[in-house]
């Protein structure tokens, strides 16, 4: 269960700058299953400003049923942005808000706070509008990843590698391989642990390299047999590479499909031998996950 009571799933999470219309404009129109127009690192501080008017405009200006996948990251709770950017956005109805440098479940408490009454003024339902947390950024929000059971409107979870390692002081987040390093990895796997104690969708963290189209492939199907339910990205050319890495292949479909059928013709079996193995509870209940991940009941 989700802090908005309900399921919740999106694969791709597109970033887009929020004083760039043009960018914008081409972020929307690709088929990520979320847009995220950016209001923190993607705009200098001068123009955060202009920003934020450009982004509640151009929300304002799209029909009100394409805007639940049209979302804003905003500036931290504990800068001087963030409640400008609130005011300036949810009058527009963005379908959720991007939560940077989480420190845990008592941010995303107060955030819901100003939501409501920012939903309230603008005569918007309340808790209509959506939160992802990232909260991995800081030293100290790696301790407090398992304290978002039950918080308010919290549908997704994601983690980020850069903020990071300037918080630990790191000259590199990455190993001479390319992987990234323990800490890194530490904090993937805490994102992951804490998303699924809070019933939150887990979102794995950029690709930084957008012509690595392969390579993006391969991390994205890895971390989806890891437990991951989406990627965010930071180019339109990375969309399709993670929709259709989270997105089960129709052999996946049928090999689950037969494992729920299985069970279903033996409705008290608490293990079923099949292909030379034993099938138990868990078995199906990733089977079923499988399913609901393709569009299956």
């Amino acid at each position: 269960m989700t802090g908005t009571g309900e399921a919740f799933s999106a694969r791709s999470w597109l970033f887009a700058p929020g004083d760039s219309e043009k960018k914008m404009e081409k972020a929307a129109a690709t088929p990520a299953d979320i847009v995220l127009f950016d209001l923190e690192d993607a705009v200098a501080e001068a123009e955060k400003p202009t920003a934020r008017t450009m982004v509640s405009g151009f929300l304002a200006a799209r029909p009100e049923a394409d805007r639940s996948r049209l979302w804003v990251r905003v500036n931290p709770l504990d800068g001087p942005h963030a409640l400008a950017d609130l005011a300036a956005v949810i009058p527009a109805r963005p379908g959720g808000v991007m939560l940077p440098k989480s420190r845990g479940r008592a941010d995303v408490e107060t955030l819901d706070h100003y939501l409501s009454a920012l939903e309230v003024a603008a005569g918007i339902e309340q808790g209509t509008t959506k939160v992802i947390a990232l909260v991995t950024e800081t030293a100290g929000a790696m301790f407090t990843t398992g304290t978002y059971t039950d918080a308010p409107r919290l549908v997704a979870m994601t983690w980020g590698a850069e903020d990071l390692a300037d918080a630990v002081g790191a000259s590199e987040n990455r190993t001479p391989d390319g992987a990234y390093g323990f800490t890194y990895e530490l904090a993937r796997s805490l994102c992951l642990l804490g998303a699924a104690a809070a019933g939150a969708s887990p979102v794995d963290t950029i690709h930084g390299d957008f012509r690595d189209l392969e390579g993006l492939r391969k991390r994205a199907e890895k971390v989806r047999r890891d437990g991951y339910r989406g990627m965010l990205a930071i180019h339109p050319a990375q969309v399709d590479v993670i929709n259709a890495a989270f997105t089960p292949t129709d052999d996946e479909l049928a090999a689950a499909q037969e494992i729920v059928d299985l069970f279903a013709a033996n409705p008290g079996a608490g293990t079923i031998g099949f292909e030379g193995a034993m099938l138990d509870r868990p078995h199906l209940a990733r089977a079923r996950a499988v399913l609901a991940s393709g569009g299956r009941a």
